[in-house]
């Protein structure tokens, strides 16, 4: 059994390295020096300490998840960005309202997250276009019947899912 190691003394230990390892994978050193504290955040953020034979292992293995959020989060933001950019400027949102925004969509993708494509297709198209169940149906070559199990299946989902 490998000893329990403070945080304090892991991060000591491999800050620096996880940093240099995230600022190859990001190509940004701000955002690499974000997702490297976030990574030791997640481990004081546990109930019980770690013990950890590989600690560099261990690290990337959150860090990679952390890095995966953030390239998400960068495509939901941008796809948000481009559609905005195309409303008058009047209507456009204050950066504090993009922010809230973009958080909502966010939110929104993780209660998708999970679903099957065609699951999460239905619901898109039902709730974002306006489609009828009977358009979706022709549009990805299935029953009206199955539109129905699909758009079930996805608000179930939504329902049971806790978002953070």
């Amino acid at each position: 059994m490998a000893p329990v190691q403070p945080v304090a003394d892991l991060y000591a230990d491999h800050h620096h390295w996880l940093h240099v390892w995230l600022r190859k994978k990001l190509g940004c050193s701000e955002h690499a020096a974000d997702l490297a504290h976030d990574t030791f955040l997640r481990l004081i953020d546990r109930d019980e300490p770690v013990e950890l034979r590989e600690p560099r292992a261990f690290l990337t293995t959150i860090a990679k998840g952390l890095v995966a959020n953030h390239f998400r989060r960068q495509k939901i933001e941008r796809a948000w960005l481009d559609a905005l950019s195309s409303q008058p400027i009047p209507l456009s949102p204050s950066p504090e309202e993009r922010a809230l925004i973009v958080e909502a969509l966010l939110r929104i993708d993780t209660l998708l997250d999970g679903l099957p494509p065609r699951v999460r297709s239905a619901f898109l198209l039902s709730q974002l276009e306006g489609l009828t169940y009977a358009e979706i149906a022709e549009r990805q070559g299935v029953s009206v019947s199955m539109v129905k199990k699909y758009m079930l299946q996805a608000v179930t989902h939504c329902m049971q899912i806790e978002l953070p």
